[in-house]
């Protein structure tokens, strides 16, 4: 039996994308995303909001940094990885998504638009480009 890991979650983020880079120079960009969940109980609407942390690596990395901020709508798709240290003797550990694609579902950035980037109000519907495939891959949608 074969193990499967996929994960797809639309929501906000909720701060502007923080990037970093490999020690060969790579871009790696995480931001965390906020993903409402509406439900009704004894007739009333409640809603429950999730917080799940995301990292996307490359050239993804730098779309996500030059067109998206706090609040941008973003889908993503990806996989759960678990990462593990030690921070004053205590073990921790967290999970997280890593991306495979990201696709971005509203206007980015308004500083950006004159690039006809994402920004573009005329393009505010634009997909991000897969991770590993770059812009000449297949967009999932």
């Amino acid at each position: 039996m074969s193990n499967y890991n996929k994960v797809i979650l639309m929501g906000n983020l909720t701060r502007d994308p923080e990037v970093r880079f490999t020690r060969d120079g790579a871009p790696v960009a995480s931001f965390t995303l906020a993903i409402n969940n509406r439900y009704r109980q004894e007739n009333e609407t409640k809603e429950d909001v999730s917080f799940i942390d995301v990292v996307t690596f490359g050239k993804q990395a730098d779309l996500v940094k030059n067109y998206l901020e706090k609040g941008s709508p973003v889908l993503i798709e990806g996989r759960l990885q678990q990462r593990r240290w030690e921070q004053e003797g205590q073990k921790r550990s967290k999970i997280e998504v890593v991306t495979q694609s990201v696709t971005f579902v509203g206007p980015g950035r308004s500083s950006k638009s004159s690039s006809g980037g994402p920004g573009n109000e005329e393009d505010s519907g634009f997909q991000g480009f897969p991770a590993e495939s770059g812009p000449e891959g297949d967009i999932p949608f």
